[in-house]
Protein backbone atom coordinates (compact mmCIF):
# COMPACT_ATOMS: atom_id res chain seq x y z
CA UNK A 1 0.00 0.00 0.00
CA UNK A 2 1.08 3.57 -0.65
CA UNK A 3 0.55 6.31 1.25
CA UNK A 4 1.00 10.14 0.67
CA UNK A 5 2.50 12.41 3.68
CA UNK A 6 1.27 16.21 3.00
CA UNK A 7 2.86 17.57 6.35
CA UNK A 8 5.34 20.82 6.87
CA UNK A 9 6.26 19.48 9.93
CA UNK A 10 9.27 17.87 8.79
CA UNK A 11 10.25 16.13 11.82
CA UNK A 12 6.95 14.88 12.02
CA UNK A 13 7.31 13.58 8.27
CA UNK A 14 10.42 12.02 9.14
CA UNK A 15 9.12 9.70 11.97
CA UNK A 16 5.75 9.16 10.47
CA UNK A 17 7.95 7.99 7.18
CA UNK A 18 9.97 5.79 9.51
CA UNK A 19 7.37 4.37 11.57
CA UNK A 20 5.00 3.41 8.27
CA UNK A 21 7.59 1.78 6.61
CA UNK A 22 8.31 -0.24 9.78
CA UNK A 23 4.87 -1.36 9.43
CA UNK A 24 5.05 -2.65 5.85
CA UNK A 25 3.69 0.47 4.11
CA UNK A 26 5.05 2.29 1.13
CA UNK A 27 5.79 6.49 1.39
CA UNK A 28 6.12 9.39 -0.12
CA UNK A 29 6.01 12.88 1.41
CA UNK A 30 5.73 16.30 0.45
CA UNK A 31 6.19 19.09 2.51
CA UNK A 32 4.20 21.61 1.07
CA UNK A 33 0.11 22.26 -0.14
CA UNK A 34 0.72 23.22 -3.78
CA UNK A 35 2.96 19.86 -4.49
CA UNK A 36 0.57 17.68 -1.84
CA UNK A 37 -2.66 19.26 -3.73
CA UNK A 38 -0.56 18.23 -7.37
CA UNK A 39 0.51 14.75 -6.18
CA UNK A 40 -2.82 14.32 -4.48
CA UNK A 41 -5.12 14.77 -7.95
CA UNK A 42 -2.77 12.25 -9.94
CA UNK A 43 -4.69 9.58 -7.47
CA UNK A 44 -1.23 7.76 -7.46
CA UNK A 45 -1.61 6.68 -3.70
CA UNK A 46 -4.07 4.72 -1.62
CA UNK A 47 -4.48 7.13 1.23
CA UNK A 48 -3.63 10.26 1.73
CA UNK A 49 -2.46 12.01 5.52
CA UNK A 50 -2.71 15.42 5.34
CA UNK A 51 -1.91 17.95 7.77
CA UNK A 52 -4.90 20.65 7.90
CA UNK A 53 -2.55 23.65 8.86
CA UNK A 54 -0.28 24.34 6.15
CA UNK A 55 1.31 27.49 5.21
CA UNK A 56 0.32 27.65 1.29
CA UNK A 57 -2.16 25.57 0.51
CA UNK A 58 -4.32 24.85 3.85
CA UNK A 59 -5.49 20.90 3.80
CA UNK A 60 -9.26 22.03 4.22
CA UNK A 61 -8.51 23.13 0.40
CA UNK A 62 -6.15 20.55 -0.95
CA UNK A 63 -8.98 18.01 0.38
CA UNK A 64 -12.23 20.21 -0.79
CA UNK A 65 -10.23 20.73 -3.92
CA UNK A 66 -9.85 16.61 -4.62
CA UNK A 67 -13.13 16.15 -3.83
CA UNK A 68 -14.63 18.00 -6.36
CA UNK A 69 -12.36 16.76 -9.14
CA UNK A 70 -13.96 13.47 -7.76
CA UNK A 71 -10.64 11.85 -6.12
CA UNK A 72 -11.99 9.39 -3.87
CA UNK A 73 -8.22 8.66 -2.50
CA UNK A 74 -9.15 8.20 1.07
CA UNK A 75 -7.78 11.03 3.39
CA UNK A 76 -6.77 11.48 7.04
CA UNK A 77 -6.48 14.70 8.56
CA UNK A 78 -3.49 14.74 10.97
CA UNK A 79 -4.01 18.36 13.29
CA UNK A 80 -3.38 20.14 16.04
CA UNK A 81 -7.20 21.40 15.51
CA UNK A 82 -9.14 18.72 18.05
CA UNK A 83 -12.52 20.53 18.86
CA UNK A 84 -15.59 18.42 18.37
CA UNK A 85 -16.33 21.52 15.52
CA UNK A 86 -13.24 20.77 13.87
CA UNK A 87 -13.67 17.20 13.47
CA UNK A 88 -17.40 17.71 11.77
CA UNK A 89 -15.89 20.05 9.94
CA UNK A 90 -13.33 18.26 8.41
CA UNK A 91 -15.39 15.31 8.00
CA UNK A 92 -17.87 17.21 6.49
CA UNK A 93 -15.55 18.19 4.09
CA UNK A 94 -15.02 14.50 2.84
CA UNK A 95 -12.32 13.75 5.21
CA UNK A 96 -12.83 9.46 6.35
CA UNK A 97 -11.10 10.04 9.30
CA UNK A 98 -9.52 12.52 12.24
CA UNK A 99 -6.28 12.13 14.13
CA UNK A 100 -5.20 14.62 16.71
CA UNK A 101 -1.51 15.67 17.05
CA UNK A 102 0.26 14.25 19.16
CA UNK A 103 -0.53 10.51 18.31
CA UNK A 104 0.96 6.72 18.72
CA UNK A 105 1.73 5.58 15.26
CA UNK A 106 0.30 2.39 16.10
CA UNK A 107 -2.94 4.24 16.43
CA UNK A 108 -2.46 5.41 13.21
CA UNK A 109 -1.54 2.30 11.39
CA UNK A 110 -4.75 0.72 13.22
CA UNK A 111 -6.66 3.98 11.52
CA UNK A 112 -5.58 3.32 8.23
CA UNK A 113 -6.22 0.01 8.56
CA UNK A 114 -9.80 0.98 9.76
CA UNK A 115 -10.26 3.10 6.62
CA UNK A 116 -8.79 1.24 4.19
CA UNK A 117 -11.43 -1.83 5.02
CA UNK A 118 -13.98 0.44 5.19
CA UNK A 119 -13.36 2.32 1.67
CA UNK A 120 -12.58 -0.76 -0.08
CA UNK A 121 -15.15 -3.00 1.36
CA UNK A 122 -13.12 -5.78 2.06
CA UNK A 123 -12.39 -7.99 5.16
CA UNK A 124 -8.72 -8.96 3.55
CA UNK A 125 -6.58 -6.50 2.51
CA UNK A 126 -4.27 -9.01 0.59
CA UNK A 127 -6.86 -11.37 -1.64
CA UNK A 128 -8.05 -9.68 -4.97
CA UNK A 129 -10.21 -11.77 -7.38
CA UNK A 130 -11.15 -10.58 -10.50
CA UNK A 131 -12.60 -12.92 -13.95
CA UNK A 132 -11.14 -16.27 -13.11
CA UNK A 133 -7.92 -15.08 -11.35
CA UNK A 134 -6.85 -14.53 -7.58
CA UNK A 135 -4.04 -12.58 -6.63
CA UNK A 136 -2.29 -12.53 -3.19
CA UNK A 137 -0.17 -9.22 -2.74
CA UNK A 138 0.90 -10.72 0.45
CA UNK A 139 2.58 -13.71 -1.19
CA UNK A 140 2.96 -12.24 -4.40
CA UNK A 141 1.30 -14.98 -5.92
CA UNK A 142 -1.27 -15.70 -8.78
CA UNK A 143 -3.77 -18.19 -8.12
CA UNK A 144 -5.51 -20.15 -11.00
CA UNK A 145 -8.20 -23.20 -11.03
CA UNK A 146 -5.80 -25.23 -8.95
CA UNK A 147 -2.35 -23.86 -9.52
CA UNK A 148 -0.14 -21.20 -8.12
CA UNK A 149 2.25 -18.65 -9.82
CA UNK A 150 5.11 -16.74 -8.26
CA UNK A 151 5.49 -13.31 -9.56
CA UNK A 152 8.77 -10.91 -8.81
CA UNK A 153 7.85 -7.90 -6.32
CA UNK A 154 7.78 -5.23 -9.64
CA UNK A 155 5.35 -7.05 -11.45
CA UNK A 156 3.31 -8.18 -8.45
CA UNK A 157 3.24 -4.18 -8.30
CA UNK A 158 2.48 -3.41 -11.65
CA UNK A 159 -0.35 -6.51 -11.53
CA UNK A 160 -1.92 -5.40 -8.00
CA UNK A 161 -2.45 -1.82 -9.69
CA UNK A 162 -4.21 -3.23 -12.81
CA UNK A 163 -6.31 -5.17 -10.44
CA UNK A 164 -7.22 -2.62 -8.23
CA UNK A 165 -8.38 -0.46 -11.10
CA UNK A 166 -10.24 -3.15 -13.34
CA UNK A 167 -11.57 -1.58 -16.63
CA UNK A 168 -10.19 1.80 -15.89
CA UNK A 169 -7.80 3.39 -18.17
CA UNK A 170 -4.23 3.74 -16.56
CA UNK A 171 -2.12 6.69 -18.09
CA UNK A 172 1.44 5.70 -18.06
CA UNK A 173 2.09 8.30 -15.70
CA UNK A 174 -0.38 7.05 -13.31
CA UNK A 175 1.38 3.59 -13.47
CA UNK A 176 4.96 4.89 -12.77
CA UNK A 177 3.60 7.24 -10.36
CA UNK A 178 2.06 3.88 -8.52
CA UNK A 179 4.15 1.39 -8.84
CA UNK A 180 7.47 2.98 -9.19
CA UNK A 181 7.02 5.95 -7.01
CA UNK A 182 6.58 9.70 -8.16
CA UNK A 183 9.74 10.78 -8.10
CA UNK A 184 11.38 7.75 -10.20
CA UNK A 185 13.36 8.28 -12.68
CA UNK A 186 12.94 5.07 -14.83
CA UNK A 187 13.18 4.37 -18.95
CA UNK A 188 9.48 4.09 -20.55
CA UNK A 189 11.35 0.95 -21.68
CA UNK A 190 10.62 -0.78 -18.59
CA UNK A 191 7.25 -0.52 -17.99
CA UNK A 192 6.81 -1.91 -21.47
CA UNK A 193 9.10 -4.82 -20.51
CA UNK A 194 6.42 -5.55 -17.26
CA UNK A 195 3.56 -4.79 -19.41
CA UNK A 196 4.82 -7.75 -21.81
CA UNK A 197 5.99 -10.05 -19.35
CA UNK A 198 2.53 -9.84 -17.50
CA UNK A 199 1.02 -10.19 -20.95
CA UNK A 200 3.17 -13.38 -21.66
CA UNK A 201 2.15 -14.64 -18.43
CA UNK A 202 -1.29 -14.02 -18.52
CA UNK A 203 -1.48 -15.07 -21.81
CA UNK A 204 0.35 -18.58 -20.93
CA UNK A 205 -1.71 -19.93 -17.93
CA UNK A 206 -5.01 -19.05 -20.19
CA UNK A 207 -6.26 -16.29 -17.96
CA UNK A 208 -9.21 -14.57 -19.31
CA UNK A 209 -7.57 -11.16 -18.50
CA UNK A 210 -6.05 -9.18 -21.08
CA UNK A 211 -3.86 -5.80 -20.23
CA UNK A 212 -5.19 -3.75 -23.35
CA UNK A 213 -3.41 -0.75 -25.34
CA UNK A 214 -5.67 1.95 -24.96
CA UNK A 215 -3.97 4.49 -28.42
CA UNK A 216 -2.82 7.82 -27.00
CA UNK A 217 -4.21 7.33 -23.60
CA UNK A 218 -2.74 4.61 -21.82
CA UNK A 219 -3.52 0.61 -20.58
CA UNK A 220 -6.62 -0.84 -19.21
CA UNK A 221 -7.06 -4.65 -17.80
CA UNK A 222 -9.74 -6.16 -19.76
CA UNK A 223 -12.33 -9.67 -18.55
CA UNK A 224 -12.10 -10.99 -22.12
CA UNK A 225 -15.61 -11.71 -21.61
CA UNK A 226 -19.10 -10.44 -20.09
CA UNK A 227 -20.20 -9.51 -17.02
CA UNK A 228 -17.00 -9.86 -15.49
CA UNK A 229 -17.06 -9.41 -11.34
CA UNK A 230 -14.12 -7.79 -9.15
CA UNK A 231 -13.66 -8.28 -5.39
CA UNK A 232 -11.86 -8.68 -2.57
CA UNK A 233 -12.33 -11.43 -0.06
CA UNK A 234 -10.72 -13.35 2.97
CA UNK A 235 -10.31 -13.07 6.98
CA UNK A 236 -9.66 -9.98 8.32
CA UNK A 237 -5.52 -9.18 8.24
CA UNK A 238 -3.59 -6.41 9.31
CA UNK A 239 -1.76 -4.45 6.53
Amino acid sequence: MRILIIEDDKSLAELLIYGLEEEGFSVDVCHDGQEGLLLALQSLHDIILLDRMLPDVPGEQILKQIRQKAVKTPVIFITALGDSAEKINGLDLGADDYLVKPFDIGELSARIRSVMRRTLDRSDPFLITFGDLSFSEKELKIIHKDRTYLLSKKEAELLSYFLRHPEHVLTRRQIIGNVWGPYAEIEDGNLDNYIYLLRKKLHSLDINLQIVTIHRQGYALKVKQEDSICSVTSAENSL
